[in-house]
């Protein structure tokens, strides 16, 4: 429970009380949790705006302007910084303009592209559970990269989630959830099964697939890195699940 409470307090912006004990050191096994956690409130919260009658498109605006604030931008930062960095042709200064604060017009354009994939994908889409899974895999995608690659500063904001990774229980706790998630889903709704099921079909490929890409274009991995995994895996899932949602 230490370990929970401490990755709501590391990956989001929701607040929790002062007494309430918190630990950081093996925070990523529970990332998947959070972003379930946080779906299934964007989601309600998208249900209720669907009853006052407002508009999708307006809805789909609001539910990202809300996730982006419940995460604080985290994890779209780092997408950010990864764009800079692998704009550069030289691979030895990759990592150097990542680390640099200011944000490039490469980042830029990538935050805009990620930020308007999900707001047209939750429009064809909302109000269902496309949100919840897309959170849930893409920080899955995270503890992956975490333990699949290489971290290649010895020093950074991600260095101790690779420390303090245990295997394989750690990449299990989420790979469990989201998969006990889709088959509750089933059971409940088995005239829809489809769309559980290739949420999580797709949400597994695109989120090893994502990893995997960062791998070879840097050699390893960056806390910045483990942002851009989060970021474009939710998008490309969201995306994704329009083709069955059509």
């Amino acid at each position: 429970m230490r370990s929970l409470s401490g990755a709501i307090t590391f990956y989001t912006c929701l607040p929790l009380p002062l007494w309430w004990p918190q630990e950081f050191k093996r925070i990523a096994r529970f990332a998947p949790l959070v972003g379930v956690f946080v779906g299934v409130g964007l989601w309600g919260v998208d249900v209720g705006l669907m009853s006052l009658g407002m508009p999708p498109l307006t809805r789909s605006s609001l539910i990202v302007a809300l996730w982006l604030a419940v995460t604080g931008g985290l994890h779209l930062d780092g997408a950010m910084d990864t764009a800079d960095g692998l704009a550069v042709l030289d691979p030895q200064r990759r990592l150097t303009v990542m680390q640099d604060s200011v944000t490039g017009a490469f980042g830029a354009m990538t935050a805009g592209i990620i930020l308007l994939l999900k707001v047209t994908a939750l429009t064809e889409l909302s109000p269902d559970w496309g949100v919840v899974y897309a959170l849930g895999w893409g920080r899955w995608g995270q503890v992956a990269a975490i333990a699949f690659y290489p971290y290649l500063k010895p020093q950074g904001k991600g260095a101790f989630h690779k420390q303090n990774l245990r295997l394989p229980q750690d990449i299990l706790v989420g790979f469990v959830v989201l998969w006990g998630l889709t088959g509750l889903q089933i059971l409940y709704h088995p005239h829809q099964w489809l769309f559980p099921l290739w949420a999580s079909l797709l949400g597994g490929v695109i989120s090893v697939c994502v990893g995997g890409w960062f791998y070879r274009q840097l050699g390893g991995q960056t806390g910045d890195t483990y942002g851009a995994i989060v970021e474009w895996t939710e998008a490309l899932i969201l995306c994704g699940l329009t083709l069955v949602n059509s």
